[in-house]
């Protein structure tokens, strides 16, 4: 597993009337397979998961992947961090589902061919090879999650941040997604407001204005979230 360290991490951002901090001072280790990010909307959880491959780059202190330093070697951290937001229409960039994965593989395949084989090889992996040729704006919801899981995970990242990647999701295709994320060998930091998948995690973090409250078993934090909602 991937080491991630938080060194006495802040987050501000700017407003009419001066910086609003987001995120207080945090100091973490995440070594864990599986680690969920909770709490309410406002919170800060998706700008701590943000912080962990450079989406977000810490007002003071320092942000550490496997020795790599987030704000100085952003472009190596990406490569090793994934990052799935919630709505895959912020990801889905490309008119048809095999150019949109393949767009994620120009860097290990120039050749054009080679990439479109590579993209067909990864759509097989994650159940959608049938819909290779069809455009990205025709797929179902759930089908566009897993096509960008599929286009983040192509390029064999060893940590994915997922955001809330079941929110706008159906129970059928929650299911389908969830038993993907924790199917894979990767490294999973998961921000969800679906406790239920928070308690299927290793641990779990507690995140309320700006600060981590709780951190632990994820039994034990989500009853901690629940007492204090």
């Amino acid at each position: 597993m991937s080491r991630i360290e938080l060194h006495d991490v802040t987050v501000r951002f700017p407003g009419p009337e001066g910086d609003v901090p987001v995120l207080g001072p945090t100091t973490l280790t995440l070594t864990e397979q599986r680690i969920a990010l909770v709490g309410a909307n406002g919170s800060g959880k998706s700008t701590l998961a943000r912080l962990l491959n450079g989406l977000v780059e810490p007002s003071t202190g320092r942000v550490v992947v496997d020795g790599l330093d987030v704000a100085r070697d952003g472009a190596a951290v990406r490569r090793r961090v994934a990052f799935c937001f919630t709505d895959p229409a912020a990801q889905l960039v490309m008119p048809t589902v095999a150019e949109d994965v393949a767009l994620s593989l120009r860097r290990q395949h120039p050749d054009r061919r080679e990439r479109r084989t590579a993209a067909l090889a990864v759509l097989v992996r994650y159940g959608l090879a049938e819909l290779a040729d069809r455009s990205v704006h025709t797929l179902s919801g759930g089908q566009r999650q897993l096509l960008a899981l599929a286009g983040v995970l192509a390029t064999g990242p060893d940590v994915l941040v997922a955001d809330e990647p079941t929110t706008l999701l159906d129970l059928r295709n929650t299911r389908e997604v969830a038993d993907l994320l924790f199917a894979l060998p990767q490294q999973l930091v998961l921000v969800t407001h679906d406790l239920a998948l928070a308690e299927r995690c290793e641990r779990a973090l507690l995140v309320e204005t700006g600060r981590v409250v709780a951190d632990g078993s994820p039994a034990e934090v989500v009853a901690t979230y629940r007492s204090r909602t």
